[in-house]
């Protein structure tokens, strides 16, 4: 595939004419593996990068030149480029960043490039508003109404219409008239972006010894990545806006990457506290125009910071600097859908490609992150104590086998005399249950009939709340029925297990006078409701809050002592190989939130096994201990980070033509030392959205690319009509 970046095609500047018109390649943001060919128009130059719009079929489209021609198609065959449009290139670095994702996800070119070219509208003229500015007023005789509109532009630049007439106090009408008589002109204004000019040089808080160490490290900006490894309320923000602000002293643009926008408001706070002005951000809530807007000033390079999700790590920087990935352990930097890739690992490869610093931060890093640190890899920089004298919190486990809730209820007798006494000293307590809805399953009494998705192997999740059953995979949403679909029953349906809606009617219940609040991914629906509700929590407008992984991580509550898991077990079943780890994550997260001030924090962990190592572990904060064993652990069973995986997952509406492919991929499925197969087996979710799934599971050697393997396997083999393949490298998943 061609890799140059600064080769030209057509006519040069000083105007030679080629002999004949010259091919180039010109990527489509579309599900294709390579380029198309087309000819370049007389008088017309291009170079890789360039935007272009060039005929497809009957429609014209906007795509991107590649490189030379792929030569596959007969030169009097091709079309000409249209046009070039007038906005800069996409830059080399992104380009070979798309061409490295493509490669290293199997996933189709244009379909990465798609991800660079997500706000298609940004490539037309930049749009402007109308404003007025003084025209010819000498001699005119004004009216006092003229006469304060002339005061304001006086003293003002050229202002919109609405503004300038609510600044002189007068009527819109005044200001049209004056524009029809000439006393005021006409003239484009850009549009306002939703982003200031951060300043570097503004004075931050001051930092702790060991913050001061870290910050120095960073702000040097060494390429290569490095962890800021501190437990939760060390100020790792604090430490990583140095090397923010050290970048843009240097003129370069800084990627924050987080895992939710639900984390983003006390950050933005924090992140306006220090430089002056809100960043550019870049999330799935941003209205049209803000995407536009953004994704302009990041491609001219007038966005100097963005915070966002995943996604923003394909904004097309001009001249991108640094790169920061918060709470690098999450796994909701992992795209499940369409292109597959892993966003933490994607961040350090762009910033390897472009030879800047990238910086993973977290108080419980993932276990790859700290395989690289040991092995010299990644460097490392310690934060082990809490930011201004607090103290991590206590942590104890209760044994449900011996301090049983009641019958119906979920909260251990001990746990519910726990928050009395934290409620009684005027102190805020959380209840922590990774579990949305009112109930996980709901079945009939009188049958046994489960009330199942019926365009998924899940059951429908009850949530009383908004009186409705969901799928939580489709999203499918449907009414709870009056009776029983197999017997007729009615009133016979029995909500099974809890969910975080059950557990807020029970603590309604033991706790009448708190004030309670739900926090859900249902009910912090964006950055502005998480301000809101996160707001109330910490000025103390809440007693009681009872809610799921959305409150585990980055919420700074000062009055908050006590934390309540109600089921600590819950994620530790399934056979996820990662289950063990992400469950000590999610813990040791949720457990940060007590006890961040002052006033010392108690945690409480439900289980039925307290003797289990990861349970162990968090009750006595031998963090490392614990990875290591779960390091061992893989490294005997070649699990990653010490070995490769790589699933293929069959999907198709007919389960027929899904099993008759799966055993013909099985007959030439590939062996040989250091390479395993595994499957095919139906997926766990066999029935996702309407298509039955069938997986393979290839497992190497670490110094075996699966790529390769799967390249070979898969040569010769068609996936016609329905039926579809989906390749995922290093899977996270394995539902």
């Amino acid at each position: 595939m061609p890799t140059e970046t600064d080769s030209l095609w057509g006519d040069e500047s000083d105007g030679a004419v080629t002999s004949a018109p010259q091919a180039i390649g010109v990527l489509l943001p579309l599900a294709l593996f390579q380029p198309y060919d087309y000819l370049v128009p007389a008088g017309l130059s291009l170079a890789r990068g360039d935007f272009v719009t060039v005929p497809l079929g009957r429609r014209s489209v906007t795509g991107v030149v590649w490189g030379a021609a792929m030569g596959d198609v007969e030169p009097g065959k091709l079309k000409q480029v249209v046009q070039r449009l007038p906005v800069p290139p996409l830059p080399a670095m992104s380009c070979d960043f798309v061409d490295w994702v493509a490669q290293y996800t199997m996933a189709p070119l244009g379909a990465v490039l798609r991800m660079a070219m997500s706000v298609p509208d940004a490539l037309e003229a930049e749009r402007t508003l109308k404003a007025w500015t003084l025209g010819n007023i000498a001699g005119a005789k004004l009216t006092p109404t003229r006469q304060r509109v002339v005061d304001v532009l006086g003293a003002s630049p050229p202002l919109p219409p609405v503004e300038l007439a609510r600044l002189a106090g007068v009527s819109a009408g005044v200001v049209t008239d004056m524009g029809k008589a000439g006393l005021l002109k006409s003239v484009p204004l850009p549009l306002k972006r939703p982003f200031g000019d951060p300043d570097a040089d503004a004075s931050g808080p001051k930092l702790s010894d060991a913050q001061a160490r870290a910050a120095a490290s960073l702000s040097t900006l060494q390429p290569g990545v490095t962890l800021i490894d501190g437990v939760t309320g060390s100020g790792k923000t604090e430490v990583y806006f140095e090397a923010v602000a050290a970048a843009l002293r240097a003129g370069k643009q800084a990627l924050v990457m987080v895992p939710e926008i639900a984390l983003t408001p006390q950050w933005l706070k924090r992140f306006e506290a220090r430089f002056g002005t809100l960043p550019a951000q870049w999330h799935s809530e941003l209205t049209g125009l803000e995407r536009r807007l953004t994704w302009r000033a990041v491609l001219d390079g007038s966005a100097k910071v963005v915070v966002g999700a995943r996604s923003g790590l394909f904004l097309p920087y001009r001249d991108l600097g640094l790169i920061i990935v918060d709470e690098e352990h999450e796994s909701g930097f992992k795209q499940e859908e369409g292109v597959i890739y892993q966003a933490r690992d994607m961040a350090v490869v762009r910033g390897h490609l472009a030879k800047i610093p990238v910086v993973l931060a977290s108080a419980t890093p993932s276990l790859e992150t700290m395989v690289n640190v040991e092995t010299g890899r990644y460097r490392a920089a310690h934060l082990p104590n809490r930011h201004g004298g607090a103290t991590l919190p206590s942590i104890h486990t209760i044994d449900l086998r011996l301090d049983k809730p009641a019958r119906n209820s979920w909260i251990a007798p001990s746990l519910k005399t726990e928050i009395e006494r934290t409620l009684e000293a005027g102190e805020q307590a959380l209840l922590f249950l990774n579990r949305r809805g009112y109930a996980p399953l709901t079945l009939c009494r009188t049958c046994g009939h489960r009330l199942q998705c019926p365009r998924c192997t899940a059951w429908l999740v009850e949530h009383r709340f908004h009186q409705k059953l969901m799928c939580h995979h489709c999203g499918f949403e449907s009414p709870m029925p009056p009776s029983c679909p197999a017997c007729q029953s009615e009133g016979s349906f029995a909500a099974c297990g809890p969910g975080v809606e059950r557990l807020a009617e029970e603590a309604a219940a033991l706790f009448p006078d708190a004030r309670r609040l739900v926090l859900t991914s249902d009910t912090v629906t964006g950055p502005a409701k998480a301000e809101s509700l996160m707001r109330m929590v910490a000025e103390r407008e809440v007693d009681l809050v009872i809610g799921t992984q959305i409150i585990a991580k980055g919420h700074n509550f000062p009055h908050l002592t006590l934390v309540g898991v109600v089921d600590a077990d819950l994620g530790l079943h399934g056979g996820d190989l990662r289950a063990a780890e992400r469950t000590y994550q999610l813990m040791s997260q949720v457990a940060g939130r007590a006890g961040r001030a002052e006033k010392p924090g108690r945690v409480y962990l439900q289980t039925y096994d307290p003797d289990r190592a990861v349970m162990q572990a968090l009750k006595s904060g031998d963090r490392d201990s614990f990875m290591a064993a779960e390091a061992d652990d893989r490294r005997q069973a070649g699990m990653p980070p010490f070995g490769r995986l790589a699933a293929l997952i069959l999907s198709s509406r007919d389960q027929g033509a899904i099993t008759a492919k799966a055993q013909e991929l099985a007959r030439s499925a590939p062996h040989g030392e250091g390479v395993h197969v595994l499957g095919p087996a139906p997926a766990p979710l066999a029935l996702l959205r309407g298509r039955h799934r069938i997986r393979f599971l290839l497992k190497t050697r670490r110094d075996i690319a699966p790529q390769g393997v799967l390249k070979t396997w898969l040569r010769g083999h068609k996936f016609p009509g329905d039926l579809r393949l989906q390749i995922d490298i290093d899977p996270y998943s394995f539902m």
